[in-house]
């Protein structure tokens, strides 16, 4: 392992995010595994987290932190710096799945999920930036999708939410890089097992627009069944393959962590438009005369 590191991960109570805390607190890691109301709504995924950093002897802890208040996510922020002093990784992992035809979705659902999919990564950022910007050195890491480059239908509101995050967080690396911030954007396939995303997934609120699409009846309602179907045969389909993968970034030497992984089984090859897409920008920001801001100061980024 590298150096310990002090990591934050939000939504850490399930899924990807209590995976990944696990895993690197495992790895020798301070981790603090956040969620909101741990006395109430996350009582009982606190309990786990206590008992099995308890029993494991991980110095895993759980931190009060909900992503859709900022004065929570600066409380946060504050507790974890005045405990250890220094704020090395923070992982913006929270988010909500909405599936269904996209027109059935009233506007307000559109809104929530935008909130916690995207806006959140921005009230979760100012809290902690300050900190790393003050250190001059960091890594936030996203837990985007592979769903940003390639969208799958009836996904709607959660292509769109993951998307406009991605975008947040490829723009907020770029303002904070000449601060020696690493930001690394992980785009997992579709995992239906081992997280909650498919089985707590939202519906639209007007079933009666849905009905309209009788074109489409009932393919919505297979998407899961259908994106298992197109795993690649060998491929890992457990989600631990995401936090492992996380894990083996985190602890890469500051400065030659990559800026976009894919941990996909169904290997829909979101990479090559991501690889295109940056090779253009390159070539782009060249000309506007910021290139540099692909890269932390002073070493090396193969991005």
């Amino acid at each position: 392992m590298s150096e310990k590191k002090v990591i934050v991960i939000t939504g850490a109570g399930s899924g990807f995010g209590r995976l990944a805390a696990l895993e690197l607190a495992r790895a020798g890691h301070k981790v603090y595994a956040s969620m909101r109301d741990l006395a109430g709504h996350s009582k009982d995924k606190a309990a786990d987290i206590r008992s099995i950093a308890a029993g494991e002897n991980l110095d895993l802890e759980p931190l009060e932190l909900d992503v859709r208040s900022e004065a929570s996510c600066r409380s946060a922020a504050d507790y974890v710096h005045a405990a250890t002093g220094r704020i090395d990784v923070v992982i913006n992992n929270a988010a909500m799945m909405m599936a269904g035809i996209t027109e059935s979705f009233r506007p307000e659902q559109f809104a929530q999920i935008f909130d916690l999919n995207a806006i959140s990564w921005v009230r979760v950022n100012r809290a902690f930036l300050p900190y790393m910007r003050c250190q001059e050195k960091g890594l936030l890491l996203y837990v985007g999708s592979g769903i940003t480059q390639i969208p799958d239908p009836f996904t709607g509101p959660y292509a769109a939410s993951k998307a406009a995050g991605d975008v947040l967080a490829q723009i907020m690396g770029l303002e904070n890089s000449r601060y020696n911030i690493e930001t690394v954007i992980c785009m997992p396939g579709a995992y239906t097992s081992g997280t909650d995303h498919f089985k707590h997934a939202v519906s639209g609120a007007d079933p009666t627009v849905a009905a309209q699409y009788d074109r489409l009846e009932g393919i919505a309602e297979e998407l899961a069944a259908k994106l298992d179907s197109t795993n690649v045969p060998g491929a890992r389909t457990d989600a631990k393959e995401v936090a492992e993968r996380i894990r083996e970034v985190v602890d890469m030497p500051h400065g030659t962590r990559p800026y976009r992984f894919e941990v996909d089984p169904q290997q829909r090859q979101a990479m090559i438009v991501a690889d295109k897409a940056n090779e253009m920008r390159r070539t782009f920001f060249e000309r506007l005369a910021v290139a540099d801001l692909l890269t932390v100061p002073g070493e090396v980024n193969a991005r």
